[in-house]
């Protein structure tokens, strides 16, 4: 499975943390995310994450790319919704794009988790059809 990897800036030590708590579990998949997301999630737990530019430097839009032609299964955005920065991604085009191709998003640590879950227990291998 391919998954998308984003966090504002509040919300950069979380997915972090994130991350290494389910290491083992992604560690079996593709990664992908914004630029400082990457690298901070690389440096702290080794998984291999291809990165794109930053969120604000278009890394948002390579993501979005990728989900409009199918090619991210999942994606998790950890958005901060009580201080938005100018310059942090704008999560409603990339929830629209998931929208559109039906691609399962998790916007906060809750959702986030149950998704992994289900990517464990394979609950979504429908993706792989769809993708094909």
């Amino acid at each position: 499975m391919n998954i998308g990897l984003i966090a504002h800036d509040n919300k950069k030590k979380l997915i972090q943390n994130f991350c290494i708590a389910y290491r083992n579990i992604l560690n079996r998949h593709e990664l992908y995310a914004t630029g400082t997301t990457g690298r901070l999630i690389e440096e702290v737990t080794n998984l291999s994450i291809h990165k794109y530019l930053a969120g604000h430097l278009g890394g948002q839009q390579q993501l979005g790319a990728q989900i409009a032609h199918n090619q991210i299964d999942m994606v998790i955005f950890l958005r901060d919704p009580l201080s938005p920065k100018q310059h942090e991604p704008d999560p409603a085009s990339v929830i629209r794009l998931c929208d559109i191709h039906n691609i399962p998003i998790a916007t906060n640590l809750a959702t986030a988790e149950l998704l992994v879950k289900a990517l464990e227990r394979g609950d979504l291998e429908w993706r792989s059809v769809i993708r094909s």
